[in-house]
């Protein structure tokens, strides 16, 4: 069963509470999703890095629940 959007903010949100995440559903499927996320903690670490980090608030759940995720990372 595909993911909703508030899902994938609130796994976000609850690893990193001062985030801005901003996230599109790419094709209206609940499947293939962009998002943006900008959080302090991303502070000095690399695009791998901050990736990883998303990856891991996500619990496992990119490539089931979540099939396709376009991520953006920054640090404000």
């Amino acid at each position: 069963m595909p993911m909703q959007a508030h899902e994938i903010e609130t796994l976000i949100k609850t690893a990193f509470p001062d985030a801005v995440v901003t996230i599109e559903d790419l094709r209206g499927d609940g499947d293939h999703y962009s998002c943006m996320v900008v959080t302090p903690a991303f502070a000095g670490k690399t695009r791998v890095q901050q990736h990883q980090m998303v990856y891991k608030a996500l619990g496992g759940r990119m490539g089931g629940e979540l099939h396709a995720l376009a991520l953006q990372t920054k640090a404000p």
